[in-house]
């Protein structure tokens, strides 16, 4: 009878909170929105349900049935769903909406609060300390690294000095990595096991945060906890914070000993001119993003927890979505022998002007080659789906949307809308020819978001993406071993095949 009376009071206290959120003032404006039929309690999370791999175009086909505005529920949790520019530049451009959406607490677990997660106060000034890091002068000196880490993954493909047979993403995963070290902490995993371990205890953090992103039931710490993914997850945290404060730790010691001479011209051109060989005691150090952070730290009052969120928050995402770029990139390049073929000569142009040499200049003259990655990342945005969290009453497409609920902005399937790119499945890098892009919707391109906060990283990015690219088109013919479509994507944190593509690189003589 008490086992009765208990169920029978939380069937209850479940409809009465039902009640309240779908006929209360938020519910009932929410509600107007069209969307799918909800059940009660569930919402739409059964139709929600589906393999991951099917989850990206679960939710274009529910925005295509109800363009360009749709509105759905996830147990308690509404989401508010857009496709459209002007909706995406009212969001976008708008500082009361920089907060992102609740779902990214699950990110927290993995990134820290940094830069990537945080919001108010926190992430403006995070934002301010960080942007000198993406200094012009400070691209410039990452380029280096950038080539040399092209190099080395040239002499591999080419060892045998034969066609060899790739699998694509675990050679660019490895690629990105070590530049994404080199860069954020100024160290080499090439040469550490323990550096190398920790790099693949990152990736594994990665992918136990996308399994609980997709997964409701696993937003709570709580719940998480008391399950294996949990354990492990608390496993691989303590093990990649324990080598990030070693680093710092020794970083900090290093730069006490030199009196902090590198750190006083961190911000002008002279930071981006530090040579190697001026290390004395360490040639392997390097200044980078750490180096900033530290010396940032006395003056904004930075911790080492603080240091740590961005270096992580910059290591986790700055290589996982350069690979996924870098990786799409290679395959439509492949599949289009042509457009491979005129990428292949401004590059080869592009050495012989400059004498076998690479500047950041150089690169930055690849104007088709920019035009392919363009175009790769409007078919193949890295952050297919972004989300924010508003702060106020806001009105989209004649809808009013209330404060406090989730919008999930569908840069994917923007990126496709025939409303806004003509034959948009059509991999067509001339679209993004000056004389035609001028006449596109400001807000209907959006690979690196906008507004306050659009990506800060996102030269660094294109710059690493072009050489990248640049090395391997000049070294290689590329071409086709599986067969790719557009449907074989599905979205993790960001976007990713559905299973392993393979690519032959034919050596080309060089010399």
């Amino acid at each position: 009878m008490i086992i009765i009376t208990l169920v029978l009071v939380i069937i209850l206290l479940l409809l009465i909170h039902q009640y309240n959120l779908h006929y209360g003032k938020k519910g009932r404006l929410l509600n107007r929105i069209p969307g799918p039929p909800t059940l009660p309690v569930l919402g739409n999370s059964l139709r929600s349900a589906v393999p991951n791999k099917k989850l990206l175009q679960t939710i274009c086909k529910v925005q295509d049935q109800y363009y360009p505005i749709a509105r759905a529920w996830i147990c308690h949790m509404p989401f508010v769903l857009i496709r459209h520019p002007d909706d995406m530049k009212i969001i976008l451009n708008n500082i009361q909406h920089i907060e992102k959406g609740d779902v990214y607490k699950v990110l927290q677990c993995g990134f820290g609060n940094g830069l990537l997660t945080s919001g108010g106060s926190k992430w403006h000034t995070r934002r301010k300390i960080i942007t000198p890091a993406f200094h012009f002068h400070i691209l410039k000196r990452f380029v280096d690294i950038f080539i040399k880490e092209s190099n080395h993954m040239i002499t591999t493909l080419k060892h045998t000095r034969k066609p060899v047979v790739k699998e694509i993403l675990p050679l660019i995963t490895n690629h990105t990595l070590n530049i994404i070290c080199e860069t954020a902490l100024g160290i080499s995993i090439k040469n550490s096991t323990e550096a190398q371990n920790v790099c693949h205890d990152v990736h594994q953090m990665c992918e136990i945060v996308t399994y609980r992103f997709h997964r409701i039931w696993l937003h709570n710490e709580w719940i998480t906890s008391l399950l294996p993914i949990g354990k492990r997850q608390k496993k691989l945290l303590t093990r990649c914070k324990s080598f990030t404060q070693k680093i710092i730790t020794e970083r900090k010691q290093y730069h006490e000993r030199t009196n902090g001479r590198y750190l006083k011209n961190i911000e002008s051109d002279k930071f981006a001119q530090v040579n190697d060989t001026e290390d004395s005691e360490n040639t392997n150090k390097r200044l980078a993003l750490l180096d900033l952070l530290i010396a940032m730290s006395q003056e904004n009052n930075l911790t080492d927890s603080d240091i740590m969120e961005e270096v992580n928050t910059f290591i986790s995402t700055g290589y996982d979505t350069s690979t996924s770029a870098i990786y799409f990139a290679l395959i439509m390049l492949a599949k289009h022998k042509d457009i491979q073929d005129r990428v292949r000569l401004e590059v080869t142009n592009m050495f012989k002007e400059n004498g076998d040499k690479v500047t950041m200049s150089s690169l930055q003259n690849l104007s088709y080659l920019d035009r392919c990655i363009k175009e790769t990342l409007r078919l193949y945005p890295s952050a297919p789906i972004i989300m924010r969290l508003t702060t106020e009453d806001v009105k989209l497409h004649s809808y009013t949307v209330p404060s406090g609920t989730n919008i999930l902005l569908n840069i994917y399937a923007m990126h496709r809308d025939p409303k806004f790119w003509p034959n948009p499945e059509l991999f067509d890098p001339d679209r993004f020819l000056p004389e035609k892009s001028k006449n596109y919707h400001p807000f209907s391109y959006l690979p690196f978001s906008a507004g306050p906060r659009n990506c800060i990283g996102q030269r660094f990015a294109l710059l690493e993406i072009k050489a990248t690219l640049a090395f391997l088109i000049h070294n290689f013919y590329l071409e086709p071993v599986d067969y790719f479509k557009d449907t074989d994507v599905k979205m993790k944190v960001t976007l990713c095949p559905t299973y392993p593509i393979r690519i032959r690189f034919v050596p080309i003589d060089t010399n």
